[in-house]
């Protein structure tokens, strides 16, 4: 199936009904992607497993969350499914406890696709989850079905990385650890979701996205916030703003090291403005946390979990809300959060070309133009 024919079935009335979830009532939802568990000491979640493990039955499971894992969770791609679960045992028992009172939703990726094929496999299997608001529909996806690749030739794929990367001891060849491939994967998710008039949640790219903004494009936002914020500020309050914009300068610069300049300059928007309807849960195999969002009938935001002293540096420099849980080394931080209503409207006002008004008001906006072009001459 193509990537256009596959994001088609998912908003027909044919979908799945049961991956329907809806909270337009009550309810809290965590959706987190990309766990990789494995096997031993190349396990990519053997770094945060105690955090993620902690955190999951400590904070979610206690305040009465559901659990959205949004695909590539166990990495079958390497290792035997038997070998996984006797690894993460204790995991494995938290999901069963979201599990036992319908509170787990499991979508498939390109690297847990086999569980399909696994007979006696104890969750449900979706590749996609509608989460109704009440509001505006989310579809919550794993994101690799933007790609040809994946659709068309993940089996052989699988069998490359098993039988010959995997025993030289080459890394998975992955959308996350390759600019041009993340942004391919983004931009059809971006323009499915504009052109839908919904929110899509992918994960996938490892790369954690709020209302289409990655960290690059939202660094450049913030930095021209400040600055109109500074010329009206004084004393202690003119100071913090001139430092933060030092500290920001300094990321970004950082963030344009890591990555190819011309993928930066690139827009999942062209030349519009953004429309905010892509997000992703980033990834919880990050050496410095795990990334997620977390959503109610009313909000939506980007989290950041991580342990006291280790966290990302932009996030320990203060600026953003900060929870300390309380008996352990843990913190959540809120990166990002907005109400879906006020995103519901910047998608429908957005989300429309300028010339797919009424003709009244096509007919003002060419006159507009007309008369904007003459006063240039």
């Amino acid at each position: 199936m193509s990537p256009a024919a596959f994001f088609a079935e998912m908003i027909s009335p044919r979908f799945n009904p049961a991956a329907v979830l809806d909270i337009s009532q009550s309810g809290k939802v965590l959706v987190i992607s990309d766990l990789h568990m494995g096997v031993g000491y190349r396990d990519d979640l053997a770094h945060n497993g105690m955090l993620l493990m902690d955190m999951l039955e400590g904070y979610y499971w206690r305040k009465g969350w559901t659990l959205v894992l949004n695909g590539d969770i166990e990495e079958l791609l390497r290792y035997p499914l038997d070998a996984i679960k006797e690894q993460w045992a204790r995991l494995y028992r938290i999901f069963d406890r979201f599990n036992a009172t319908g509170r787990l939703y499991k979508t498939l990726g390109n690297h847990d696709e086999g569980l399909l094929f696994e007979p006696g496999y104890p969750y449900a299997l979706y590749n996609a989850v509608r989460i109704e608001t009440g509001i505006l529909p989310l579809y919550v996806y794993h994101g690799h079905q933007s790609s040809k690749v994946y659709t068309c030739y993940n089996n052989l794929i699988n069998a490359g990385i098993r039988y010959l990367l995997k025993p030289i001891g080459i890394r998975n060849i992955s959308s996350a650890r390759s600019p041009n491939r993340r942004f391919h994967v983004e931009k059809h998710a971006y323009a499915f979701s504009r052109d839908n008039h919904c929110i899509s949640i992918i994960g996938h790219t490892h790369r954690a996205l709020f209302e289409s903004l990655g960290r690059f494009e939202y660094i450049k936002f913030e930095i021209e916030r400040l600055c109109r914020d500074y010329p009206a500020s004084r004393g202690a309050d003119r100071e913090r703003i001139a430092s933060e914009v030092r500290a920001l300068r300094f990321e970004l610069s950082k963030l344009k090291r890591s990555e190819r300049r011309d993928i930066l300059r690139q827009s999942l928007y062209g030349d519009e403005l953004p429309v905010p309807c892509l997000f992703n849960s980033g990834s919880a195999i990050s050496k410095k946390g795990i990334n997620a969002i977390e959503l109610t009938n009313e909000t939506i935001a980007l989290v950041y979990w991580f342990i006291e002293g280790r966290g990302k540096k932009f996030v320990r420099r203060g600026g953003y809300s900060l929870e300390k849980i309380r008996g352990t080394p843990y913190c959540r931080s809120v990166l990002n959060q907005n109400r879906l209503d006020y995103v519901q409207a910047k998608i429908e006002l957005l989300g429309k070309s300028v010339f797919s008004a009424s003709p009244q008001g096509t007919l003002a906006l060419q006159e507009e133009l007309e008369e904007a072009a003459a006063d240039a001459v």
